[in-house]
């Protein structure tokens, strides 16, 4: 996975511009974050350099640093973390002429570098951020957003009438799963904490599950798809749930195949760009067509113990990184 930014070389008397990022120096705990003092690069043909303004806080950040996805995420540390973010163009690369210096520009980066004050990224990446939508509430929606809205559109049947579980549905990705769903016409079931239920039927839930205080058997043998965004003890107790054509598409569990019993069904999805369909998901947040949650806001400083806080817990939506702070 490339990395973003460069460290610092050359003449140190060269005016280079600075970036601070946040890079992972080995696998572990929060300690292996430190905040370095980058230059930053140049935007090749194709590309754009951009200032980051937010960057969005997700699961995978804790699992990278720990080592969980090194399979998937072959970083040659150190390397910056983030996944997404919102801020304005600095400048485009040589042959760029969809963006300008100044234009504000969203991005889920299909990979690592959004944890730094500036990036170069593939231009194809990009969509302008919608009036309405502060550089906060529009880093929040690229990765959660394009995900659900790949999972709900892998199930392989029409939703409409049919019953759909979302496990995790108070967090980024749950969420817009529920919201699609519903759109899709399906009766949804969302698993939740006790201090979640409400917003998860604000969201549109039909019906909401305390996981801490409720099981699931009533629902055996009644759900067309699991939407599982939770993985482990949680995800093995939906194949019991599942109609006898019914799905469980996991973005938790990437082993879901051949966790799958015999005459069931699992599928592993992640993220895969679309920019047109995230431009229009995020102007009809904009327009208040669809709900996206920014359940706290930290600095730059904050990144490292917000990422942990993610690993333990926090109250619905995303936790967001305003680099501005």
């Amino acid at each position: 996975m490339n990395q973003t930014a460069t460290p610092e070389s050359g003449n140190p008397n060269e005016a280079t511009p600075r970036s601070r990022a946040l890079r992972l120096q080995a696998y572990g705990g929060p300690e292996t974050l430190t905040v370095d003092q980058l230059s930053a690069a140049e935007p090749g043909p194709g590309e754009v350099l951009v200032s980051v303004k937010a960057a969005a806080v997700n699961g995978i950040d804790w699992k990278i640093r720990e080592g969980y996805m090194r399979e998937r995420f072959k970083l040659i540390l150190p390397a910056t973390l983030g996944i997404e973010m919102a801020g304005v163009v600095i400048q485009p690369g040589p042959g760029i002429t969809g963006f300008k210096a100044g234009d504000r520009v969203m991005a889920a980066l299909g990979g690592v570098g959004a944890y730094a004050d500036v990036l170069v990224i593939n231009a194809e990446k990009l969509v302008l951020t919608p009036e309405g939508l502060s550089d906060v509430e529009a880093a929040a929606i690229p990765v959660a957003a394009m995900t659900a809205w790949h999972v709900v559109q892998a199930a392989d049947f029409d939703l409409s009438g049919r019953r759909v579980l979302i496990q995790g549905a108070a967090g980024g990705v749950g969420g817009f799963a529920l919201q699609f769903a519903k759109a899709a016409g399906a009766f949804v079931y969302g698993t939740a904490s006790t201090t979640s239920l409400q917003y998860v039927r604000d969201l549109g839930a039909d019906e909401v599950i305390d996981y801490r205080t409720q099981t699931l058997e009533h629902l055996t043998g009644q759900i067309d798809l699991v939407v599982d965004t939770v993985g482990g003890k949680a995800l093995d107790q939906c194949w019991s749930l599942l109609s006898p054509d019914g799905l469980l598409l996991s973005i938790a569990a990437p082993d879901v195949v051949s966790r799958a019993p015999e005459g069931r069904r699992g599928v592993f999805l992640s993220n895969k760009p679309d920019p047109a369909r995230l431009a229009a998901i995020a102007r009809q947040v904009a327009d208040g067509e669809l709900k996206s949650t920014v359940a706290e806001v930290v600095g730059f400083e904050g990144l490292s113990l917000a990422i942990e806080r993610n690993r333990t817990g926090h109250p619905p939506g995303k936790i967001v990184a305003d680099l501005t702070r």
